[in-house]
């Protein structure tokens, strides 16, 4: 499900009227949440739930062991169970086929080895990373372990941010989840706000320079070097103001249900330099590869 779309503007209410409803009971209200953030999910392709409920599960219960278990070795062969599923799911969805076809072109073998027409699911790495986040923290113990399944399924599986970030961290999702929420009205103005700034910056500015960039990219061999250098400035502003404007609508969604989500774009156009702008571009990402891969 788009956040542009119909179907969307349909879902959003509904699923906001039915959890201020369920306020006075926040087990109720979490699993409302739960229902349709899955509901939002599968509303693309049901078969890929199983999918995001196996990492769900996994993560779920290799964090309770890590919690009961002194011993590093044991530890540390949890969370490599963790990095190994994980990563596992991740790499044969997303790059499968092309090490695939790669090792074949590379070595010139033939078809001894087979392909497969596999479907890439929305949103896989952005839920795939943020599990992994919990499992690391978890382990460097860092955080305590969710006890509560519907908690921990409403962080990995949290509908606006699901499909294209921003990336929580548990640290600051999880809690969201754990303490009672009430309607506060100055709050969702605000939100609303942030989704319709998002949607302007999507479906107005960014669908708008999509043309102009198809035509150009599309017609390059015949096109000058000006003609050229202008789509390639409107596909700058495209991928910004697409990426960005669903990032607002994601946290503007978020503040209407009572959730704070970290802020992904910080006008990158604007850096100073190469290392400024990557601190400015898509944060959740860049901090996520600094403090889990990089560190």
């Amino acid at each position: 499900m788009l956040f542009n779309s119909l179907s969307f503007i349909v879902f959003l209410p509904i699923a906001f009227f039915v959890y201020w409803k369920l306020s006075k009971r926040l087990q109720l209200q979490n699993g409302w949440l739960l229902f349709i953030s899955y509901f939002f999910y599968g509303w693309w392709d049901w078969r890929f739930l199983g999918l995001i409920f196996a990492s769900t599960l996994v993560d779920f219960a290799i964090g309770i062991k890590l919690n009961s278990i002194a011993q590093p070795l044991k530890r540390k062969l949890l969370l490599i169970l963790s990095l190994l599923f994980n990563l596992g799911v991740l790499m044969t969805f997303k790059y499968y086929n092309f090490f695939i076809e790669s090792f074949i072109d590379l070595f010139n073998i033939g078809s001894g080895f087979s392909t497969f027409q596999i479907i890439l699911p929305v949103g896989i790495s952005f839920y795939t990373f943020q599990t992994l986040s919990y499992t690391i923290d978890v382990y460097k113990e860092k955080i305590k372990p969710s006890s509560n399944f519907i908690e921990f399924g409403g962080y990995v599986s949290f509908f606006p941010q699901l499909v294209a970030g921003p990336i929580e961290r548990a640290t600051n999702l999880v809690p969201q989840f754990q303490k009672k929420r009430v309607f506060n009205h100055e709050q969702s103005v605000i939100g609303m706000r942030q989704i319709l700034w998002g949607l302007l910056k999507k479906v107005v500015i960014a669908d708008n320079l999509a043309f102009i960039v198809d035509d150009v990219y599309l017609n390059y061999p015949d096109l000058g070097p000006l003609a050229i250098i202008v789509g390639f400035m409107c596909f700058s502003f495209q991928i910004y103001f697409d990426f960005s404007g669903y990032s607002d609508i994601a946290i503007g969604t978020a503040k209407l249900f009572g959730f704070d989500l970290m802020k992904n774009f910080n006008f990158p156009y604007f850096s100073k330099s190469i290392a400024d702008f990557w601190r400015r571009w898509h944060i959740s990402l860049t901090t996520w590869f600094r403090d889990y891969i990089y560190i």
